[in-house]
């Protein structure tokens, strides 16, 4: 434990410790750099001397870092000093959604509903940034005293994964863990949702689906048990919440909703149809599966031996131990007008379920036939009205969904709150006050998030007002080009707040300072913010379909992708050689530029290997069936002269013992023994031919040679 008015980083002061967990220890500090109290979250020391672990504790803390979001607990800051790793949060205080659980019994369903959508909303924030929280539970779920409701805790469950070791802490995290991941599977955003859908189970009814006396028992009743429906326990439940838990909570992630924002409108129709019968179960790409996972007996041998929950060893039940007994039970803030709700309609919320199944759905049919002409008449006349028909093309809906936060700076909190609303938007404004030297008393000096960014509708914008004191002005430091950490660190040491955007670039590294607003070197008020502009690296590179290409034509689809391919070959019966066959990299998914594709090529139909026989001092005949044996295309090639004995074979065109494919050709040539030269005839002294006829001299013979 830390003692009190201990500094980290030489900022952060320790005031006291509020909270415990599995493998840190949270205390309220204060950061004197910016004047604010904050959360500490500490590393225990049994952890740090794990240098595997303690790198993705820092790594996944700096990537939960650039998550800024309402309905997310804010990372402002992770360090090092003297041997203890720290993480800096936002400090709120309230209770956890546990607790309140267990302090009211179970919620009712506008409560499940509403605190719900704001959970969501912080998961899909994370979505949105690649961050895959993996320990969604009531534990990790804060409800502010304020009323926000706030997701805490992104990247710490995949920083444990270096431990194998399942402590008691896990208990409260194997309750909520997803199939997929109580097997060691591929873990996505359908898992979280999963999380999600137990955490609105225990909401409703007061307790979770699943329990027992071990991890490793809850763990398998998660893949191997249906959850019971929650009507069977809270009978009066409406309709559609019921059937969104159950999709939520589906055993195959096919069947589950594939994006928060599927789950989010669903929620929010909910509010105010909760006996709808619009939530769509299944798929085309769940036909066929089983409710339950078969599990093989390695797997349940691997679960039983501690290989699980590795993800989840960490608990954070103890976050904050304050008393609140003050805490107002139901006073929680929801972006939602209550009045949009009507516990009224609750008394027929099962009449969908009573109709008669044929009925229904032929009533489910003509509502969405009449559902779609009424949408398409409507869109027709609006678009036709406006030109939109006449334009280069219709926006897409996520478009239309996003609102453009205005610049709300020398605006009263009256006009502020005017303009944001008519663009659907929210406002919260910070109880803080800053000092400024541009703006006036109740005059806005900043936004969260900032002007000109998009964000969905209803989304909540924090202001913070003027003081109307003089502040005392610096220089903005030059941040452009460092790395994500420093530049904070120089804002903060310049009495400046940071907000952060983020874009590709092909020039700045990732994780690097593209740019800032206000610029390097321009004089601003302290406290003031400045918004930077971090580097996602290159833009990611889709990787093109090359199956079925040649070699040539399938490296220039790559290239001209900004990507590099690599290839190998194999036999293939059905390709034609010379064709690729199949890609590693599956055609549409987004890479790095510059990323090797690893692809195959077809060597056309597999040929038997055969082994090249030595037909050296063989005849003609042996030779020629020799080669035949062995499945190879004997071809005599002819006969010279040799040292190797007559009619021997001396020569092949392919060695001994190589290996090639069956029925190639080796030729070989037969010896006719070795060269045979004529004696040199010896020259007679007397005039005489060698034969010893001599030579006519008389001049009366015709011929003048004789023939040898």
């Amino acid at each position: 434990m830390i003692k009190e008015g201990v500094f980290l980083g030489k900022r952060y002061e320790i005031l006291g410790r509020i909270g415990s967990g599995g493998m840190a220890d949270v205390y309220k500090g204060k950061d004197h750099k910016l004047n604010r109290y904050v959360a500490i979250k500490v590393l225990k020391s049994d952890y740090r001397s794990d240098e595997v672990f303690i790198q993705k504790f820092l790594s996944e803390a700096q990537a939960a870092a650039g998550l800024m979001h309402p309905n997310v607990v804010n990372v402002y800051d992770v360090g090092q000093d003297r041997g203890l790793y720290y993480m800096v949060m936002e400090l709120v205080e309230g209770i956890t959604l546990k607790d309140y659980i267990e302090k009211k019994g179970k919620l009712s369903a506008k409560e499940t509903i509403s605190i719900s959508i704001q959970m969501v909303t912080g998961i899909q924030a994370a979505h949105n940034r690649h961050i895959i929280h993996r320990d969604i539970k009531p534990q990790n779920i804060i409800i502010s005293k304020e009323g926000k409701v706030k997701v805490t805790d992104f990247g710490i469950a995949r920083a444990t994964t270096s431990t194998q070791t399942i402590s008691a802490s896990v208990m409260g995290s194997v309750h909520y863990t997803s199939p997929e991941q109580a097997r060691g599977g591929h873990v996505d955003e359908r898992s979280d949702i999963y999380s999600a859908g137990i955490t609105m189970y225990e909401m409703i009814t007061g307790h979770v689906p699943f329990d027992g006396d071990s991890t490793v028992t809850v763990a398998l009743k998660h893949l191997q048990e249906e959850i019971v429906s929650p009507s069977k326990e809270v009978p009066d439940i409406p309709y559609s919440l019921e059937c969104i838990i159950l999709k939520c909570t589906q055993k195959n992630p096919e069947k589950r909703y594939s994006s928060c924002e599927e789950l989010l409108l669903d929620l929010k129709r909910s509010l105010v149809d909760p006996d709808g019968d619009f939530v769509l179960t299944g798929g085309a790409a769940a036909v066929g599966s089983d409710r339950t996972v078969v599990m093989s007996t390695e797997e349940i041998d691997r679960i039983k031996n501690g290989q699980y929950s590795a993800d989840n060893d960490y608990d954070d039940d103890g976050d904050y131990d304050d008393d609140y007994d003050d805490y107002d039970d139901g006073d929680y803030d929801n972006e939602y007008d209550e009045d949009d709700y009507d516990e009224d309609e609750y008394d027929d919320r099962r009449r969908k379920k009573d109709v008669n199944p044929d009925t229904k759905k032929i009533m489910r049919i003509l509502m969405i036939v009449a559902s779609v002409i009424i949408a398409f008449l409507i869109l027709f006349l609006v678009g036709n009205a406006v030109g939109l028909f006449s334009g280069p093309g219709l926006s897409t809906t996520k478009e239309e969904e996003q609102v453009e936060i205005p610049d709300l700076r020398g605006m009263t909190e009256d006009e502020a709150t005017k303009e944001l609303n008519d663009l659907g938007l929210g406002i919260k404004v910070e109880n803080e006050r800053v000092p400024s030297n541009e703006y006036d008393e109740g005059e806005v000096v900043s936004s969260d998030p900032a002007a000109g960014e998009k964000v969905d509708a209803h989304t909540t914008v924090y202001v913070t007002l003027s003081s109307g004191e003089e502040a005392q002005t610096t220089t903005v430091p030059d941040v452009v080009g460092k790395e994500e950490a420093d530049a904070e660190k120089m804002l903060a040491d310049a009495n400046l707040k940071v907000a952060k955007g983020s874009d590709y670039s092909d020039d700045v590294q990732e994780g690097y300072v593209i740019s800032c607003d206000p610029g390097v070197g321009e004089e601003v008020d302290e406290e003031s913010t400045v918004r930077l502009v971090i580097s996602l690296g290159s833009q990611p590179a889709e990787v093109p379909s090359i199956e079925g290409m040649s070699q040539s034509d399938a490296e220039a689809a790559l290239s001209n992708a900004g990507l590099s391919g690599s290839a190998s070959e194999e036999y293939s019966d059905s390709v034609a050689a010379g064709l690729v066959i199949s890609q590693d990299t599956e055609a549409g998914r987004k890479v790095s530029k510059g990323t090797t594709i690893n692809y195959t090529v077809s060597r056309g139909p597999e040929m038997t290997v055969v082994s090249v026989p030595d037909l050296t001092g063989m005849d003609r005949n042996t030779a020629e069936k020799t080669l035949q044996q062995a499945g190879l295309t004997a071809v005599f090639a002819g006969e010279e002269h040799n040292d190797a004995g007559a009619g021997q074979v001396f020569y092949q065109s392919v060695s001994s013992g190589t290996q090639v494919e069956e029925g190639t050709t080796v030729e070989f040539w037969v010896s006719l023994g070795p060269e045979q030269v004529a004696p040199e005839p010896e020259q007679p002294t007397d005039g005489t031919e060698p034969d010893g006829t001599g030579t006519d001299t008389s001049g009366e013979g015709t011929d003048t040679t004789m023939q040898w």
